[in-house]
C-alpha cells in the first residue's frame, strides 16, 4: 500500500535539494524522466488497482524513488538543485509536448530512464539546447549522431563485444575460439561487430570460427578438441538459444575443456540459474555492478526501507547513482560539464569510463559512452563478479 500512496503523490511532483550552510549562489534545474504509467494506473484521481500494485509500473517508480533519495542527500555547497520528475508514459504532457511547449527550455541537465522515441526526442532537444542528457538505463544509442551532449551509462552491444574480444585477446590459455549463433538479425549484428573488431587493423588478430546452429546443439562436440582449451562466445540475445548452448556445453565439459561467454542480457535467463548446472560458470559482461557494501548503498537501502517499507532494487540504485553523480558535476562545473565526466571524486557504486564515440568518423563525437564493463559470472544460481 505504501507503493500506491507514493504513486499517487507522484501525480504532482517537484523536489528541491538546498545547501543550508552557505548562501545560495545559483539554482540548477534538473529534469528526470521515467515511465511511471500514471495515466494507466489512475482514472482521474482514482487509483485503478485497489490494494495491488501493477508490475509494469515498478521499474520506473523504483528509478524515481532512487532519484528522490539522491536529491534529499546531495551535498551542494555552491547552490541548489530544483528537480522536476516527468512521466514518459503521460498521454498528454509527454516528451513531445514538453519540448514543443518549451517546458524544458530552462533545464540545465536531463537524466532519463527512457528508450526508443522518447530517447531520440530528448537527445535531439539536448543537442539543440546544448544540455547534457544522461541516458541511465538504455543500451541503445537511438541512432543519435553528432551529439556531444548525449551520455550513455549503459553501454551498447558493440561495446560489450569489444570488451569480450579484448579479454580473449589477453587470454593466453585459449587455443580455439568459437562464435556460436543462430539465424537472425541480432545475431548478424553481433557477428559483424566481432568481425569488424577483429579486422580493425586490416587482418584478423584472432582466429574465430563461427558455428551456426539450427535446433541441434549436439554438433558442438564435433567441433571441439578434447586436448585444447576452447572459448565459446554465445552470439545471440535469444533466451532459448542461450539455454540450449549452455546445456550442450555443460554436458561435454568433462571431456572438452571450455569456457562460455554470453551476451549482457544473459543474466536474466532463468535456465542458466538452475541447479543442474552445478559448478558451471557462465560469464557475461555488464555496465553496472554494485556489491552493496559501500556507504552509499547502505544509505539507499536504509532510507528506502524506512520510507517505502521494502528492499531497494537495482533500478533504485541506478536512479540514485545517476542523479547523485551528475547533479554534483553540474553544480561544480556548470560551464564545463562534459570535461569532468570521469573524475573519481564523483564515483558512487560503479566504475565508469566515458569516452567519445565517433560512429560517423566526424570531428564531433556522436555521443559519450561508458566503456568500463565488468565481467560477471552466473554460478550455482548466483551472480558473482568474475573480475
Amino acid at each position: 500500500m505504501k507503493k500506491v500512496i507514493h504513486l499517487i503523490a507522484l501525480l504532482f511532483v517537484c523536489f528541491c535539494a538546498h545547501a543550508q550552510d552557505k548562501p545560495i549562489a545559483k539554482t540548477y534545474h534538473v529534469a528526470i524522466f521515467s515511465p511511471l504509467y500514471l495515466d494507466s494506473a489512475f482514472n482521474g484521481s482514482i487509483y485503478k488497482y485497489g490494494k495491488s500494485f501493477p508490475k509494469f509500473v515498478q521499474p520506473g517508480l523504483d528509478f524515481v524513488q532512487g532519484a528522490q533519495i539522491a536529491l534529499d542527500s546531495l551535498p551542494l555547497p555552491k547552490g541548489t538543485i530544483q528537480a522536476n520528475i516527468y512521466d514518459t508514459k503521460a498521454q498528454l504532457q509527454n516528451v513531445a509536448w514538453l519540448v514543443a511547449n518549451h517546458t524544458l527550455d530552462s533545464v540545465d541537465l536531463i537524466v532519463g530512464s527512457v528508450k526508443d522515441a522518447d530517447l531520440t526526442k530528448l537527445a535531439a532537444f539536448a543537442k539543440q539546447k546544448n544540455i547534457p542528457f544522461v541516458s541511465a538505463t538504455s543500451p541503445n544509442d537511438g541512432g543519435v549522431t553528432a551529439n556531444p551532449f548525449y551520455i550513455m551509462i549503459n553501454a551498447t552491444l558493440r561495446a560489450h563485444c569489444e570488451s569480450i574480444f579484448s579479454s580473449i585477446l589477453q587470454d593466453t590459455s585459449a587455443k580455439k575460439i568459437y562464435l556460436c549463433r543462430k539465424k537472425g538479425g541480432q545475431e548478424d549484428k553481433i557477428a559483424d561487430y566481432f568481425k569488424s573488431i577483429n579486422d580493425a587493423d586490416g587482418k584478423p588478430l584472432l582466429k574465430i570460427e563461427t558455428i551456426n546452429f539450427e535446433e541441434d546443439f549436439s554438433i558442438l562436440k564435433n567441433k571441439l578438441d578434447s586436448n585444447t582449451n576452447s572459448i565459446i562466445i554465445g552470439g545471440s540475445l535469444n533466451e532459448d538459444f542461450g539455454g540450449g548452448l549452455v546445456n550442450a556445453a555443460f554436458d561435454i565439459r568433462e571431456t572438452y575443456p571450455l569456457e562460455i561467454i554470453g551476451m549482457p542480457n544473459w543474466d536474466a535467463f532463468e535456465d542458466l540459474r538452475k541447479p543442474k548446472l552445478k559448478d558451471f560458470g557462465i560469464k557475461y559482461t555488464a555496465s553496472y555492478y554494485n556489491a552493496k557494501a559501500d556507504m552509499y548503498s547502505k544509505k539507499v537501502q536504509l532510507v528506502y526501507s524506512k520510507k517505502y517499507k521494502g528492499t531497494a532494487t537495482d533500478m533504485s540504485y541506478k536512479g540514485f547513482e545517476a542523479v547523485y553523480i551528475f547533479s554534483r558535476i553540474l553544480a561544480k562545473y556548470p560551464d564545463d560539464f562534459m570535461s569532468h565526466l570521469n573524475e573519481p571524486q564523483f564515483k558512487v557504486f560503479t566504475e565508469y569510463n566515458f569516452k567519445p564515440v565517433n560512429v560517423k568518423n566526424t570531428n564531433v563525437p556522436d555521443y559519450f559512452e561508458n566503456k568500463h564493463l565488468y565481467f560477471m559470472k552466473i554460478l550455482n544460481g548466483r551472480v558473482v563478479r568474475a573480475w
